[in-house]
């Protein structure tokens, strides 16, 4: 569905755009990838950058909104909408005079599948608003400032994106790229990116139902048992060396020998193993039956395969073509099939040329 409104706000207008470090222009194109967050065992802390994209081009009006969405449905067409919003809250975090805004979105993420879409729009209005420049456009000058002043600073953009947000993994798997491992601490929060093996496919099985984040927290128990927070810590462990290290492993110490290059099928087993969650996963599949009979056939097919994120998508981490085919294999009537790359890269910025 594709909306489009012109509101008046009484707001003035900014331009500029820059990748990082690059000097403002006169609009900004944003694109940002999907994400998958929690990964099995890594509740509300990892996070999985996919191939697949939203894209937001913004330029600078003298005043009032005007909002085109393209490709999803039920979104927000004036000042309510999130790529707005997020735009808004960081120009005033930044200190910088509000413009008017003319915003294009193209929504490929589908809404309400687990798949990162809030996280997309609020990183693609964060990334967008470091770019613009709008003291110079209210001034009417196009003087770019210089360069470097401008640069986006992905760190701070993960505090407000997750201000918005409400949590950091999404956000910033989306900001990074990569696998991401989200916390926070008395500084707020904070991240760290790791690089994927080389290898890793994955595969989205996105469903036609819909599903909401707070819904499906709120089937999750206010305690659970010590022994299964255990499972899940010592799971998550693994899976994060599973996911960067399993095709390469670091050189042992002077001395020592060295873990040995595991095979294809060791390195899918580790896999299968790392995946496993006793914190959120079984209380959210009961939910969504087709999902949890789907992630459990794919299972006893020696895929790794987990809820993305609160579902109802399931996500599949492949290693390698062969296992991606075999996992496509394994797909249910009433799922879209996408066969994804890692997102390596995060949110990119770009000068919006007119």
């Amino acid at each position: 569905m594709t909306g489009v409104t012109d509101t008046p706000t009484g707001r003035g207008a900014a331009a500029s755009s820059p990748s990082a470090g690059a000097a403002p222009t006169a609009g900004a194109r944003v694109r940002v990838p999907a994400t998958s967050a929690n990964l099995g065992p890594g509740f509300d802390a990892f996070g999985l950058a996919l191939g697949y994209y939203d894209e937001v081009e913004v330029a600078l009006r003298r005043d009032g909104v005007s909002v085109r969405v393209e490709g999803a449905e039920q979104v927000a067409t004036g000042e309510d909408n999130l790529v707005i919003r997020s735009i808004r809250a960081t120009l005033d975090e930044l200190g910088r005079p509000q413009p008017g805004l003319a915003v294009r979105c193209v929504n490929r993420v589908p809404h309400g599948r687990g798949l990162g879409s809030s996280a997309a729009a609020i990183v693609a209005g964060v990334a967008a608003a470091w770019a613009l420049d709008t003291a110079a456009f209210l001034a009417g000058t196009d003087r770019p400032v210089p360069r470097g002043a401008a640069a986006f600073d992905r760190a701070a953009a993960l505090r407000v994106a997750t201000a918005i947000e409400g949590h950091p993994d999404n956000v910033a798997a989306a900001l990074f790229g990569g696998f991401t491992v989200a916390w926070a601490d008395t500084d707020g929060p904070l991240a760290y990116r790791a690089e994927p093996v080389a290898d890793l496919r994955p595969v989205a099985f996105v469903p036609s139902a819909r599903t909401s984040t707070a819904h499906s927290r709120g089937r999750l128990p206010e305690h659970v048992a010590h022994a299964n927070a255990a499972f899940s810590a010592g799971r998550a462990g693994l899976l994060a060396l599973a996911l960067t290290q399993g095709d390469a492993p670091p050189p042992a110490p002077a001395g020592l020998a060295g873990p040995p290059r595991a095979d294809a099928a060791a390195r899918a087993r580790l896999l299968l193993a790392a995946t496993e969650d006793r914190l959120h996963q079984p209380y959210r599949l009961p939910a969504v039956p087709e999902s949890a009979a789907l992630i459990g056939r794919l299972r006893d097919a020696g895929v790794a395969a987990v809820l993305s994120g609160s579902g109802p998508t399931v996500l599949a981490l492949a290693l390698g073509g062969e296992q991606a085919a075999a996992a496509v294999g394994v797909a249910a009537p009433g799922f879209a099939v996408l066969p994804l790359a890692v997102d390596r890269d995060g949110v990119r910025v770009t000068p919006l040329v007119s």
